[in-house]
């Protein structure tokens, strides 16, 4: 075989992995927007399922619950924000967004940032 077929099926090899690996990333994202969602979807129905057995909850304490589920979903890294919602985010840099959300997530229930 001449270098100039062994230099065009290297090139093809190079260009299908690309194609792989670029499959392979939509993939994870993929996955771990499906992950957030369904951590969300649990952490609500624990949320459900912890009012139906408890004999009374407060408001308040339903509210910092679900600020608190927030709060740790961003942390571990992900976008809790309606523009990037699930989207893996660079743990480095904060959004906007999210943070806006979580600031301004038990003045919407009546309970202040103090949370008194």
């Amino acid at each position: 075989m001449d270098p100039y077929s062994k230099l065009k099926k290297v090139k093809e090899t190079t260009e299908n992995m690309a194609k792989t690996i670029a499959s392979l990333e939509n993939d994870i994202l993929d996955t771990l927007k499906e992950n957030t969602e369904l951590k969300v979807e649990n952490q609500l129905l624990h949320e459900k399922l912890d009012k139906l057995t408890a004999s009374q909850a407060t408001p308040e304490t339903k509210t910092q619950s679900g600020l608190e589920s927030l709060k740790k979903i961003y942390d571990s890294g992900y976008h809790i924000c309606n523009m990037y919602y699930g989207s893996h985010r660079d743990p480095s840099a904060d959004c906007m967004f999210c943070l806006d959300i979580l600031d301004n997530f038990g003045e919407k229930k009546g309970i202040k940032k103090d949370g008194r």
